[in-house]
C-alpha cells in the first residue's frame, strides 16, 4: 500500500470551503449560529495545531514525564468538562464522578497498552492517541449519564416524594433511575459498535489505512479499541451513578438531596 499523501497548506485550506455550505444552510433556515460555527472551527483548528506541535515534540523526544503530563492533562480536562456542566452537584458526588472517570479510563488504557498491545506504558505512540479516544468517550458517556439521572429525578420528584412517604428506602427508590441513566449513557457506544464496518469506518481505522497500514491490522486494532472504550464508558458511568447516588441519602437510607 502507498503511504499517506502529505497535504500542502493550499490543499488543506480548500476544506474550509465546505463551511460555506454549512453557512448557506444556516442562512436559509435562519439559524443564528454563524458566530458559533466560525469560532468553533477556528478554535478547533488552533487547538489541534497546538496539539500536533506538542505531540511532534513528545514523539521526537520521548520521555515518561511528557507522556504522564499529557495524559494527566487529558484526564483533568475530561473531569473538568463533566463537572463544569454539573456545578451544583454535591461535593461527594463530584468526587465520585472525577474518580470514576480517571480510574476507569486509566485502568482500561493501561490494560490495552501493556497487555493487549504488549508495549510499555510510557510509549507515546500508543498511550496518547488511545488514551484520547478512551477519555473522550468516557467523558461523553458520564456527562450523558449524569444528565439523564438528574433529569429523571427532577421529572419524577412527586413520585419520589410519595415513595418516601410510603416508607420506601432511598436505595430502592434511586436504583431504577440509576439503571435507566446507565443504559442511556451506554447506548451511543453500543449503537456505534452495531453499525461499525457497515454504516461507517471509524476514525482510528481510517487513519491507519490512510497511513498505509494493512486493512486487517487496522480492523483488529479498531475492534480492540471499541471494546476498550465500551468497557471504560460502562465502568465510569456505573461508578459515577451507582456510588454517586449513594451520596444523596444518609446512613438511615433517608434521601437528603435530590
Amino acid at each position: 500500500m502507498n503511504g499517506i499523501i502529505q497535504l500542502q497548506i493550499g490543499q488543506f485550506l480548500l476544506i474550509y470551503i465546505l463551511l460555506l455550505v454549512v453557512l448557506g444552510v444556516m442562512r436559509v433556515c435562519r439559524i443564528d449560529q454563524t458566530r458559533l460555527l466560525v469560532v468553533s472551527s477556528m478554535k478547533m483548528t488552533v487547538q489541534l495545531i497546538l496539539a500536533g506541535l506538542i505531540l511532534t515534540y513528545i514523539f521526537e523526544h520521548p520521555h515518561p514525564l511528557f507522556v504522564v503530563a499529557y495524559l494527566g492533562a487529558m484526564t483533568g480536562f475530561s473531569i473538568h468538562r463533566v463537572l463544569g456542566k454539573n456545578k451544583d452537584l454535591n461535593p461527594r458526588f463530584r468526587l465520585v464522578a472525577g474518580a470514576s472517570i480517571a480510574l476507569a479510563g486509566l485502568c482500561v488504557l493501561a490494560y490495552f497498552v501493556a497487555v493487549v498491545v504488549g508495549e510499555g506504558l510510557f510509549n507515546p505512540q500508543y498511550v496518547i492517541p488511545i488514551g484520547g479516544m478512551v477519555m473522550g468517550n468516557t467523558m461523553t458517556g458520564v456527562s450523558l449519564g449524569i444528565k439523564t439521572f438528574r433529569e429523571s429525578l427532577s421529572d419524577q420528584r412527586s413520585k419520589i416524594e410519595a415513595l418516601v412517604c410510603a416508607g420506601a428506602s432511598a436505595e430502592d427508590i434511586l436504583l431504577p433511575f440509576t439503571r435507566q441513566a446507565l443504559e442511556t449513557a451506554m447506548l451511543p457506544t453500543l449503537n456505534s459498535m452495531v453499525g461499525m464496518g457497515i454504516v461507517s469506518l471509524p476514525g482510528m481505522m481510517t487513519g491507519q489505512i490512510l497511513a498505509g497500514t494493512l486493512p486487517m491490522t487496522s480492523i483488529l486494532y479498531q475492534i480492540a479499541i471499541m471494546i476498550a472504550i465500551c468497557t471504560a464508558v460502562t465502568c465510569a458511568c456505573f461508578g459515577t451513578l451507582y456510588f454517586g447516588s449513594k451520596t444523596l441519602y444518609d446512613k438511615k437510607r433517608q434521601i437528603i438531596q435530590l
